[in-house]
C-alpha cells in the first residue's frame, strides 16, 4: 500500500468522505485544503439517470462560464481565406486549411479546442480517429462548426465549454481554478449545473441528476447535497 504524503494526511483530517456537503461548504473546504505547487482545477462529476445505450438519451451541450476556466485555451480554426484571417484576428492560436489538416493527420493534437467552417467539415470528418477520442471533433450543436468564426473564437477563449455524457452515464468537467475566489467558483458551478439540467432528454424519466462530486485535481472528492441546490433557471 502506497505511503500517504504529509499533504494527504492533513487533508484526511480536514475532510469527512462520508459526509454530504453543501456546494458552498465543499468549495470552501477544497480551497482550505493544503495546495499543490500548481494551480489545481475545480472539477464537477455528475452521474445522470439516463440509459446511455439509447441514442435519444445522449446528453451534450455548451455553457459559458462567467469567470472562464482559468486555463489558456489553445484554439485551432480550420478555415480558408478571409475566414482563416478572421479567426486569427479574433484570437485563434492557429488558423488555416490543408496544412493544418495534414499536421493533425500526422498526430498533432497540442490544442484544447477546434472550430471549423462548414465547408471544411468533409475533410475534418476524416480525422475522426485522431480528434474523436480526445473530444476535439467540432459539431454544429456545440457551436464549433460555424461561419461566424470570430464570434465562436471569442466565446471559447472567454470560457465557453462543452459537456458530454460518457459511456458510464457521467459528465466530468473542470469549471475553474482553486485560486479563484469562492464566489467566482460558485458563479461558475451553478450555470454549469443549470445547463446540464436543461439538457435532460425528453425520454429520460425519473431523477436526472443522481449524484454530484466536487474535487480539485489532486484533492478529495466531496459528495454534494443536490437537494440544497436551486437550479430553476
Amino acid at each position: 500500500m502506497a505511503k500517504r504524503s504529509k499533504r494527504m494526511k492533513q487533508i484526511d483530517q480536514m475532510v469527512d468522505l462520508n459526509k454530504v456537503y453543501s456546494l458552498q461548504e465543499a468549495v470552501r473546504l477544497l480551497k482550505q485544503c493544503p495546495q499543490t505547487k500548481f494551480d489545481q482545477s475545480l472539477n464537477v462529476a455528475l452521474k445522470l439517470g439516463i440509459d446511455v445505450k439509447k441514442s435519444d438519451q445522449q446528453v451534450r451541450g455548451t455553457v459559458s462560464l462567467p469567470h472562464g476556466t482559468g486555463k489558456n485555451i489553445r484554439l485551432v480554426v480550420i478555415a480558408k481565406g478571409d475566414k482563416a484571417k478572421e479567426a486569427l484576428d479574433a484570437g485563434a492560436d492557429f488558423s488555416g486549411g490543408d496544412e493544418l489538416l495534414e499536421k493533425i493527420k500526422g498526430g498533432w493534437t497540442d490544442f484544447d479546442a477546434l472550430i471549423s467552417t462548414p465547408d471544411m467539415m468533409r475533410e475534418v470528418g476524416k480525422l475522426g480517429k485522431v480528434l474523436g477520442p480526445r473530444g476535439l471533433m467540432p459539431t454544429p450543436k456545440a457551436g464549433t462548426v460555424t461561419l461566424e468564426v470570430a464570434k465562436a473564437v471569442k466565446e471559447v477563449k472567454a470560457g465557453k465549454i462543452e459537456f458530454k455524457v460518457d459511456k458510464t452515464g457521467s459528465i466530468n468537467n473542470a469549471v475553474g481554478k482553486i485560486s479563484f475566489k469562492e464566489e467566482q467558483l460558485l458563479e461558475n458551478v451553478i450555470p454549469f449545473l443549470q445547463a446540464v439540467s436543461r439538457s435532460k432528454p425528453a425520454s429520460s424519466k425519473g431523477i436526472f441528476l443522481l449524484s454530484m462530486y466536487l474535487s480539485s485535481t489532486m484533492g478529495p472528492g466531496l459528495k454534494i447535497d443536490l437537494q440544497s441546490l436551486s437550479l430553476g433557471a
